[in-house]
């Protein structure tokens, strides 16, 4: 199949576009500007363009049967106004042009599968949260139903859209383990506030897998959940990676009030988490390569 990838620079795109091609599929990436010396595995190429923009990149675009959309600027950071900004631009106005592309396949057999996240939901404690879940009330939660409303508008072209809510996910290029792994080499690793709060994630693995199947079984809409079966608390997360990397984890607890002055806003998303289900991969009958924290960590760090 021709697939269009936003955001496939990334390590979640890196990973993805290798396997998709591995598959036989053709894969289009588009980007923003393409750097010079700049490799692809083949079987893919770069489409020049800036997805926040319209240009003349969405009639190219137009051309593709599958649209993966993963552009979003990384959460993890400090929310400023500026950043809010960034983050729902980012977000918004990629799905937004990019479903204006998609209108003139019209009647075509056509795909979207678009990346949200399990912030959806919001903060509800212990609760198990599945797809039938309601959305939250806090920013996160807000940007990813207005994200997911934009996708839902391709639905006027006939096209199947899948709304991918991700959990965090773990990989060995980027992504959160890029950002703590260093602290805890240094022996600072802690649970950061009660350690109680709930930590959803995913190997990037499991998750290109997940994009594979959902292509492989057209009868799966709206949202799904990218988690693995087994989410875990703060505390066994922190506990884990330390046994995992050979580290000690003696540090004392990060008080949540340090974490939301260090972060802002934030902070407050980190010491809530939320415990997030695949049901519907799981009735589906999609197989995980890593249902638990420990093996996937092991896989990502040997």
């Amino acid at each position: 199949m021709k697939i269009l990838m936003t955001g496939g620079s990334g390590f979640v795109g890196t990973t993805l576009t290798r396997e998709l091609t591995q598959r036989g599929h053709a894969v289009t990436i588009l980007t923003r500007k393409i750097k010079p010396g700049q490799t692809l595995p083949d079987g893919a190429s770069f489409l020049e363009g800036n997805p926040t923009a319209k240009g003349a990149w969405q009639e190219k675009a137009a051309e593709h049967e599958v649209f993966i959309n993963l552009a979003g600027t990384s959460i993890f950071s400090r929310w400023t106004d500026e950043m809010k900004k960034d983050l729902r631009d980012s977000r918004i106005l990629t799905t937004r042009n990019l479903v204006e592309a998609m209108q003139v396949r019209k009647g075509k057999d056509t795909h979207l599968l678009s990346t949200s996240a399990v912030g959806y939901y919001g903060f509800h404690g212990d609760e198990e949260l599945s797809e039938e879940s309601p959305a939250g009330k806090d920013f996160l939660a807000g940007l990813a139903a207005d994200w997911e409303a934009e996708a839902r508008r391709a639905e006027t072209t006939g096209a199947r859209i899948v709304l991918c809510r991700f959990g965090i996910v773990l990989g060995r290029e980027g992504g959160m383990l890029g950002q703590i792994v260093p602290i805890f080499r240094f022996f600072l690793g802690s649970p950061l506030g009660s350690g109680r709060q709930w930590f959803s994630w995913i190997h990037e693995r499991d998750l290109a897998d997940v994009f594979l199947f959902l292509m492989d079984h057209p009868d799966i809409r709206g949202p799904v959940n990218c988690t693995a079966p087994e989410p875990v608390r703060n505390r066994e997360m922190t506990e884990t990676l330390g046994k995992v990397l050979g580290v000690p984890t003696f540090m004392p607890s990060v008080p949540g009030f340090v974490l939301r002055l260090m972060k802002g806003e934030f902070g407050s998303v980190i010491l809530e988490g939320q415990r997030v289900l695949p049901r519907k991969l799981q009735t589906a009958g999609f197989t995980f390569q890593f249902p638990q924290l420990r093996e996937a960590l092991q896989d990502l760090l040997r």
